[in-house]
């Protein structure tokens, strides 16, 4: 029992060392997020960054499926409810963390799509003035004309990419409320069933329930007899 102790608080420990260092590497990550001209492909120092996320994630999803197979392995006398409880904890922030690095990697992406965008509708504008200005000899103005259109096909599709990445985090999005409300869920059967575990909580619930009942019958018999007596002496 006392190696099964050590092991618990063992293994805590290394889930609170890593949730540390994923918030040290987050505030890192973020950083590119808000970056002013960012560039046109990911840097090698974030690429490392994503990299050391996703492999401290993966880590903690094994430390706690180490934890949850402690815990099923202890009996129901010795598995605290504190214990329980710290585990729920352990859970729910590391999908926090999954969501905000999800919602990060949206951001970079539609960031990179949209200065991508940018630059090339600029590139393309620029080289259509320059032939516009100095057409030469040579130059046919229906091909000119066929350039221009097909510039302004690549920016059409340029446009729907930067929407396919607005819908793609909004999918995400949709789906981190869905997992909220599995874990509001999950949150609300636990509370239930510890409260059935109460000696006499819901023979308590009944009574409370039952004296809510007899006070509103007793205070809608008072209402109706003082607006009989008020017809009855008008």
């Amino acid at each position: 029992m006392a190696s099964s102790g050590g092991g618990w608080a063992q293994l805590r420990q290394q889930a609170r060392s890593l949730e540390t260092q994923t918030e040290s590497l987050f505030h890192t990550y973020s950083q590119y997020a808000s970056v002013t001209n960012i560039p046109a492909k990911p840097t090698e120092e974030e690429e490392r960054t994503e990299a050391q996320l996703n492999d401290i994630l993966e880590k903690r999803e094994s430390l706690i499926a180490q934890l949850t197979r402690l815990l099923d392995s202890e009996s129901a006398l010795t598995a605290s409810a504190l214990k329980q409880n710290n585990l729920s904890r352990h859970r729910e922030i590391l999908q926090d963390h999954c969501r905000e690095l999800n919602r990060l990697k949206s951001q970079i992406t539609e960031s990179r799509s949209r200065a991508n965008l940018l630059s090339s509708v600029r590139s393309d504008i620029d080289s259509y003035r320059n032939r516009q200005r100095s057409p030469g000899p040579n130059t046919d103005p229906e091909a000119a004309e066929a350039d221009y259109m097909l510039d302004e096909r690549r920016r059409i599709e340029g446009s729907h990419s930067v929407a396919d990445q607005v819908l793609s985090q909004a999918y995400a999005v949709q789906e981190n409320f869905r997992m909220d409300r599995e874990t509001l869920s999950s949150v609300q059967r636990r509370i239930v069933n510890a409260a059935g575990q109460v000696p006499g909580i819901n023979g308590l619930i009944g009574r409370i329930g039952a004296k809510k009942r007899r006070d509103g019958i007793i205070l809608g018999a008072f209402i109706a007899i003082c607006f009989l007596a008020l017809l009855f002496f008008r």
